[in-house]
């Protein structure tokens, strides 16, 4: 089958002969009813017949050369009562890492003020909390406040919610919350067992519901199947609304966690993840997460040919490495990258 004829069908669906599959790939069309059937007739595309779909649909709700530049901190480290098993933040894992109380909050601003500096448009911040405690959300509210008096957009991850803090972080002006769901619901029992997937889905409702953009994505590497991971991006594209925001983080294995010692990812099969991702959730920013320190020059660019237009800069993701900023900088210069200005993805709210 041509590329011609990929396109055409895309702009009328049809059933694919071969597989019976119909495929709605249109550029303009957002979709929540996404089959695994459909999914898998995209991972099984041709390589580059894939990446020419994901531009094509990249290409009409994007600039084609502007990435979002986040910068995420760590505002709460270690201690976390949960047993995520890729998280060296975990109380029950004996990783080395000290725990921290909470940073005040001129200290994380200043640390906002450095990724103003540097680029950076969107600041994440993040607190190894299995939820936060009442008593630690003035603090957090203020956070958020500072950043946006610079003119940021702000992001927090503080696990799960009660629609009270819900209520309160919307009242402050958060613009997104990250909350990832990981894996598959089939998988995610074999990554964690203190909390379901349901609370995950649960919080993510509250968030929605509150007016607050939503983050949320997944990791491959942790030994799910395939299968696994089409079900991760089932369950996202399927939901009342897309995420706004899509990080794919690619596993940075450990010390001292159960998934300390997982299998590399395969380059292509990471490109592959975020090409899905594009197509199936057109108006979201997908980002290259966790894992971009293991990446080659080469596979970051075909992350971006597959319609990643996110990624972290600075030098730590929580407790993970990630490029040094003179490194991104030489990358995005041949590349023709510029940064994407704030608040101009065509689906926040």
């Amino acid at each position: 089958m041509t590329i011609q004829t990929r396109i055409e069908e895309s702009q009328n669906p049809q059933s694919d002969p071969q597989s019976g599959v119909t495929r709605r790939t249109n550029p303009d069309e957002t979709r929540h009813d996404w089959t695994r059937a459909e999914l898998q007739a995209l991972f099984d595309l041709p390589f580059n017949d894939l990446l020419f779909e994901a531009q094509l649909v990249h290409r009409r709700w994007f600039k084609a050369n502007q990435v979002q530049m986040s910068t995420l901190l760590s505002i709460k480290t270690g201690g976390c009562p949960e047993d995520c098993g890729y998280c060296a933040q975990s109380a029950k894992f004996e990783t080395g890492l000290k725990a921290s109380k909470l940073m005040e909050v001129e200290k994380v601003l200043a640390e906002a003020r450095k990724a103003k500096e540097a680029g950076a448009t969107r600041y994440c911040m993040g607190a190894a909390w299995r939820e936060p405690k009442d008593r630690d959300m003035d603090m957090v509210c203020a956070m958020i406040e500072g950043v946006k008096e610079m003119g940021m957009e702000t992001c927090m991850t503080l696990g799960m919610l009660s629609g009270q803090q819900v209520h309160r972080l919307a009242q402050t002006g958060l613009d997104y919350y990250n909350h990832n769901v990981d894996t598959s619901e089939e998988y995610y029992p074999n990554v964690i067992s203190t909390r379901t997937y349901q609370d995950r889905l649960d919080t993510l409702e509250r968030v929605r519901n509150a007016g607050i953009n939503v983050c949320s994505g997944g990791i491959v590497g942790m030994g799910e199947s395939a299968d696994d991971r089409i079900g991760m991006l089932m369950t996202l594209a399927n939901l009342p609304e897309h995420p706004q925001s899509v990080p794919i983080n690619m596993l940075m294995p450990m010390e001292g966690t159960p998934l300390g010692r997982s299998e590399k990812v395969d380059p292509l099969d990471f490109v592959r993840m975020i090409a899905v991702a594009r197509i199936a959730m057109p108006k979201s920013v997908v980002r290259i997460a966790a894992g971009r320190e293991l990446m080659s020059e080469e596979h970051q660019a075909l992350c971006f040919m597959a319609g990643a237009n996110s990624v972290f800069v600075g030098d730590k993701l929580l407790t993970a490495k990630n490029p040094e900023e003179d490194k991104d900088r030489k990358l995005f210069a041949k590349l023709g990258i510029e940064p994407m200005p704030a608040h101009s993805c065509p689906s926040e709210k």
